[in-house]
């Protein structure tokens, strides 16, 4: 699917201020909303909603369709009354600039477990029914995520597999059992899904009516130690003794990594998916298209083949190619939910294949104008040998910033760089390369916010390959300057971007 001329922001919530250790769905995203207003934009690009495990990544979510808790604006819990001004002192500052995980954690999980007590006290008639009919809503997934959480929880956090053995393989009576056990934690969990989602769908709503499309992230695998898997062991190779996965997820070496990169998500089953009809998929689709208007998908590429790589290799170097059935899938989801609104992220390793079953369902691809200056004039990614349905950027969550890249780059890609466009102030080259995103013939261009304020690798949002120290970045409320606001309008309008010209 074609989409209009466009430009938008990544930025994910959780890099947003506020008082509280980490960005929430409160009063800054609104004011962020309204930046995007103000500069012309019409895209909010986000990296996924869901609940973060280990290394805090949103692309290792214990849910592939429940929304993260960190996120909920505990002063919107305040004005609801269901916690105290009292309950948001806390003795030290979080920190401004990168968010302490841990220590949100237990600050924010204390605040909701006492909202969701005094919500079962004072809720009004309206409000009860509203849960009531969210839960009716997510039903297909909600049950099994707050039992999955609270089991977690009962068992110190353990990864599934290691459960008791009648719990991780779901005996009927034993998770019965368990729901009657641990019914208060379900209802905990169930009702931060709940605030979660009726905060994120008040902030898309507003972003929404002022002509701002949110721009979702949906990653290709999801996360072993996760409600998905431990409720649909089927769905994914699995090893029938250990219960952890038989087959790894990942990519061979590449430009990120010379070792590959191995992500540990058990790789799918997909002959019996596909003998499924793809159930689980269209499930994780709908409750996807209620969050977001467009749908990134995450490695594209996997679809049609995917790089598996058997237990116990402590690198991805040693896998092997295993076609998908991506064409099945996607006639699949066209048939049962109509042409959906996606956008393949068709990076690394392309084969023809790849880009035949990107073309056959017309979904635009992506290109990174940091990879654009390393070789010749027929290098994919100079503007010039782009396509008009692509979405191009300066660069992803998972490159490093604009500046970043620039003062480590080579000098033949600085020259490369200075050839190309003329000559320029290296301390200006985040606002070189956003004009040439914007000045591009891609549909739509989208440009992280570090790019937008000039910052240097400190504020690198990802390095694939490292699991520790990432997602943490955040901006604070002077850097957003009305300077900025007015030249990226300037150059939104200049190259046809602009909200009010489509």
């Amino acid at each position: 699917m074609s989409f209009p001329r466009a430009s938008g922001v990544l930025l994910h919530p959780t890099s947003l201020p506020g008082r509280f250790g980490i960005g929430d769905l409160g009063f800054q995203a609104y004011r962020f909303v309204d930046f995007l207003i103000e500069s012309q934009q019409q895209l909010w690009q986000i990296l996924p909603l869901g609940p973060t495990g280990h290394g805090n990544s949103p692309y290792m979510a214990y849910s592939a369709m429940a929304g993260n808790p960190l996120l909920i604006s505990l002063e919107t819990i305040q004005a609801h009354g269901l916690i105290d001004a009292d309950d948001l002192a806390r003795a030290e500052p979080f920190p401004e600039n990168a968010v302490d995980y841990e220590a949100v954690y237990d600050f924010k999980l204390s605040r909701l477990r006492k909202a969701a007590e005094r919500f079962k006290e004072i809720a009004d008639d309206d409000t009860r029914r509203a849960f009531i009919q969210f839960r009716k809503d997510c039903a297909a997934w909600i049950e099994d995520y707050g039992l999955f959480m609270a089991l977690k929880n009962a068992h110190g956090g353990a990864s599934w597999p290691q459960w008791d053995a009648s719990i991780a393989r779901r005996d009927p009576d034993a998770l019965n059992r368990a729901r009657m056990d641990l019914a208060a934690d379900i209802f905990f969990h169930e009702y931060m899904q709940f605030e979660f989602y009726r905060q994120w769908t008040d902030l898309k709503t507003y972003a929404n009516q002022h002509g701002i499309q949110i721009v979702g992230d949906m990653p290709i695998y999801v996360a072993h130690d996760s409600a998905d898997v431990w409720a649909n062991p089927e769905n994914f190779m699995l090893d029938e003794e250990t219960l952890n996965p038989s087959q790894m997820a990942g990519v061979p070496p590449d430009y990120f990594s010379q070792t590959g990169q191995l992500w540990g998500n058990p790789t799918y089953n997909w002959e019996v998916v596909q003998a499924g009809g793809f159930s689980w998929w269209l499930q994780r689709l709908r409750a996807m298209l209620a969050c977001v208007d467009l749908i990134r998908i995450d490695h594209f590429r996997g679809f049609e083949a995917f790089w598996a790589v058997a237990a116990g290799q402590e690198t991805a170097i040693n896998g092997e190619w295993i076609e998908a059935p991506g064409e099945a899938f996607f006639e699949t989801v066209e048939a049962q939910l109509g042409r959906l609104p996606f956008l393949a992220e068709d990076l690394g390793l392309i084969d023809e294949k790849v880009e035949a079953l990107r073309d056959r369902f017309d979904l635009p691809g992506m290109k990174i104008l940091q990879f654009a200056f390393g070789s010749d004039y027929e290098n994919p990614y100079l503007p010039y040998n782009v396509d008009r349905n692509f979405l191009i950027y300066t660069g992803t969550h998972d490159n490093d910033t604009t500046v970043g890249w620039f003062k480590q780059a080579p000098d033949h890609e600085k020259q490369h760089l200075a050839a190309y466009v003329g000559a320029f102030d290296p301390d200006n080259v985040h606002w070189v390369m956003i004009r040439l995103a914007l000045s591009s013939v891609a549909n739509q261009a989208i440009v992280p916010l570090q790019d937008l304020l000039g910052l240097g690798s400190g504020a690198r949002m990802n390095t694939p390959g490292v699991g520790e120290g990432n997602w943490s970045w955040r901006y604070v409320t002077p850097m957003l300057t009305p300077t900025i606001s007015a030249h990226l309008k300037e150059l939104t309008e200049l190259y046809g971007r602009g909200r009010d010209q489509q």
